[in-house]
């Protein structure tokens, strides 16, 4: 059976190519070149599942979705203190270059600016390495994130070096207040190749799941930065990763974000999945158009606000057994707890990982309490599938969790109050209890 997720996401593509507002990154003459009409986007969770639709293997620069991650490594590396120091923490409610400095002392107000950046990368990496092993060191950290080797784009490093006035106009500036403690041009040319970063929308999304696993990434199993690095860069994210929009994207969206000028955006929910969309039409603030529309959609659809997201439950997939024998066993997805989104994905791929070679295939909500609406349109889902796939679907459902459950278009699902109503009739206990109901085809 095939996974319903990537379905759900090529849908959502659908509706968003639609859009055609916004502007390519044009002050880049490299950006300029973009395709506008690229358009991807993928789930990855935190159990290392990868779902995508689109153009999700495309390469375009990292751009500002780098500053996050370095922010991480130059925590990791150098320490809160040191970091602090020289770098804030409060959302500017400006535009990403503008020169946003503490009066007095200049620091940057926050490292998703780019004052706060170029900063930031000057203090990646232990103190006294050269330029270019620090910006070797970042490379290094991004890839870790990723799970795979990035390199830079040399042709957009060398078309964005030679546009980067204002940023060498800001580093200098840093400089002049001690913030900076090298040559200005340095720092912003190290900081221009971390931006020049290839990455493809999988490997985002899966740098976002590595932010949302606690720092682990969830493929290799590497640790790449400690727990409480994770903390205080998604808080910062939240507040700050989307610029002069932060307000409107922390009370609409409400995911841990940050976008790029080549039209990529993140987002990582905590303990549940890290998103990544590709779409290179800008909005004024400087985020992609489709991006935003999308994860405007998944918010809603998913119950992802992060205000919103209840407290995580034992694992949803109790147990995955066999009840019976031979032609009349029954394959059980025992399921417990409260479900949303990240739990239906786990029965999703519980079903998937199986592929159930028994006939007869029962999913028990006996003990699930409480079930949202897009959980429940994903594990009706999974019943239409397997019934497509030739198999006999059971919802033990004695407490009616999941009312009126039609699978839709050549689905169809027998209710039943016990896993034994599911095998045939001579092992049926207490048939007098039976309340069987079948929906669908």
């Amino acid at each position: 059976m095939r996974s319903v997720i990537p379905d759900y996401l090529a849908e959502a593509l659908k509706s968003a190519a639609s859009l055609t507002s916004g502007e390519l990154a044009d002050y880049i003459p490299e950006l300029a070149a973009a395709d506008p009409e690229r358009l991807g986007a993928v789930f990855a969770t935190v159990q290392g599942a990868v779902y995508g639709a689109g153009d999700i293997d495309t390469e375009f620069t990292i751009q500002s979705i780098s500053k996050p991650f370095a922010y991480a490594l130059a925590l990791s590396d150098r320490g809160f203190d040191a970091v602090l120091a020289r770098v804030g923490v409060e959302p500017s409610g400006e535009a990403f270059n503008e020169v946003s400095l503490e009066s007095g002392t200049g620091r940057p107000l926050n490292p998703m600016i780019n004052a706060g950046a170029i900063t930031t990368h000057s203090l990646a990496g232990p103190e006294g390495l050269t330029p270019a092993a620090r910006t070797e060191r970042v490379i290094d950290g991004l890839s870790a994130f990723a799970g795979r080797r990035l390199r830079p784009d040399e042709a957009v490093c060398v078309s964005e070096m030679e546009h980067a006035h204002r940023n060498l106009a800001i580093a200098h500036m840093l400089r002049s207040h001690g913030i900076l403690t090298e040559d200005p041009r340095t720092v912003v040319d190290g900081y221009t190749r971390q931006c020049s970063v290839l990455v493809t929308a999988r490997d985002l999304a899966m740098m976002a799941a590595t932010l949302a696993n606690r720092g682990v990434n969830p493929l290799s199993g590497e640790r790449v930065i400690p727990e409480p690095v994770v903390r205080q860069v998604l808080s910062v994210m939240f507040t700050c990763g989307m610029y002069d929009a932060a307000g409107d994207w922390a009370t609409q969206v409400g995911i841990p974000a940050k976008s790029g000028v080549a039209g990529g955006l993140i987002g990582a929910l905590p303990g549940q999945i890290g998103i990544a969309t590709f779409s290179p039409r800008l909005d004024p603030h400087g985020n992609s158009v489709r991006g935003v529309c999308l994860f405007e959609r998944f918010s809603s659809d998913m119950g992802l606000h992060l205000m919103g997201v209840p407290p995580a439950a034992r694992a949803v997939v109790r147990a995955n057994h066999v009840v019976g024998s031979g032609p009349d066993a029954v394959r059980v997805f025992q399921l417990q707890g409260g479900i949303g989104f990240a739990g239906a994905e786990r029965v999703v791929h519980e079903a998937v990982e199986s592929e159930p070679p028994e006939t007869r295939v029962a999913v028990d909500l006996t003990m699930v309490y409480a079930i949202d609406d897009v959980a429940r349109r994903m594990i009706l889902e999974v019943t239409r599938r397997l019934t497509l796939d030739g198999h006999e679907v059971y919802l033990v459902d004695p407490e009616s969790i999941m009312p009126d459950p039609d699978p839709g278009d050549g689905g169809r699902v027998t209710v039943v109050d016990t896993v034994e109503q599911a095998l045939p009739s001579p092992h049926t206990a207490d048939p007098g209890r039976s309340r069987a109901r079948t929906y669908g085809a």
